[in-house]
């Protein structure tokens, strides 16, 4: 996704350019730094220099690019294209690699994998208890290798990896759905990471390790609440039948829902062509415009509506500034 190239005409290319000169220039320029620019200081307070910078004839250099970060008289450039740096806490989206004895192990784009621990997430059948051999043997029937999983970092392990867990019934095995990879620093972390847009029938998780999914909506059953037995009944053969037409069902995604999934992963992938920050509401937006349009949804990935993208955010940002 983030190779993906645009083929711009001439015209194109102007509008384009002159959309992200009127967002840089709405934005702070002290606040982004290039390699070997100053940053300004007052030495009298005693600054302490942190990552990305250092000192040069007297003066606090950035050695990376990025944005300076002030955290009382730390000063630091926070790259914007690095790699996934975790935090406890933290809602991420990864792929099963491994099933190894009581522990899943998960990509999540970050140096070294992360490990889900058995004892860390809830039995199917929702009872807390004591694992056993039994449930050791049964792990590749709740995941197996490449399932898409949602979990929360727990903890840093000795060896620098990542232990999670998936303690709520919010986390858990991802289906009928699209996982997009995107730059860790378009998703900020925010208060929700989880959304249902109603509208169109799907769950977006926002993923702070830059994995994305877009999937069919899923209801939370509380697992806790268990259905009364029936009784056997010869008579009741048309309730088994109807039974298993619905399991059909819930199996199958209808069209609708399915190009919902592919609209929403598009207004993703156009963001984070053009390097935005990835939110609900600018997602929304995009997804307006491309039906104000008229447009289908693989010309979403064409240049025109990319620039139109862009000059909109730039149209978007003048009117927060304005404010």
């Amino acid at each position: 996704m983030r190779g993906m190239e645009l083929s711009l005409n001439h015209t194109q290319k102007l509008r384009l350019q002159r959309a992200l000169e009127s967002l840089s220039s709405g934005t702070n320029s002290n606040a982004s730094v290039t390699v070997a620019d100053s940053i300004p200081v007052n030495q009298e307070d005693g600054v302490l220099k942190g990552h990305g910078t250092t000192e040069l004839d007297g003066e606090v250099v950035a050695t990376v690019c990025g944005v300076i970060e002030r955290v009382n008289k730390l000063v630091y450039v926070r790259t914007l294209r690095a790699r996934y740096k975790p935090e406890v806490g933290d809602i991420i989206v990864g792929r099963v690699i491994e099933v190894a004895p009581k522990r899943w192990r998960l990509e999540i784009n970050f140096s070294q994998d992360a490990v889900l621990m058995l004892s860390s997430m809830n039995l199917p059948d929702g009872i807390q208890r004591r694992r056993t051999a039994v449930d050791e043997l049964n792990m590749r029937s709740i995941f197996e290798e490449n399932d898409v999983i949602c979990a929360e970092v727990r903890d840093f392990m000795r060896d620098g990896s990542l232990q999670l867990q998936a303690r709520s019934q919010k986390y858990g095995k991802l289906e009928k759905g699209q996982m997009l990879t995107v730059s860790p620093y378009q998703v900020k972390r925010r208060k929700q990471h989880f959304h249902h847009l109603e509208k169109y029938g799907i769950d977006l998780i926002l993923g702070c390790n830059g994995f994305i999914w877009v999937g069919e909506h899923v209801e939370i059953k509380d697992s806790m609440i268990e259905d009364e037995p029936t009784k056997p009944d010869p008579e009741n053969n048309k309730s088994q039948i109807s039974i298993i037409v619905e399991e059909q069902e819930q199996t199958y995604t209808q069209l609708e829902t399915r190009q919902n999934i592919c609209r929403i992963a598009n207004a993703i992938r156009v963001l984070s062509t053009l390097g935005f920050s990835i939110t609900l509401d600018v997602i929304l937006e995009i997804l307006d415009l491309s039906t104000k349009k008229g447009l289908d949804i693989h010309e979403m990935l064409g240049a025109e509506f990319c620039v139109l993208v862009a000059e909109k955010e730039a149209e978007r940002r003048s009117l927060l500034t304005r404010r």
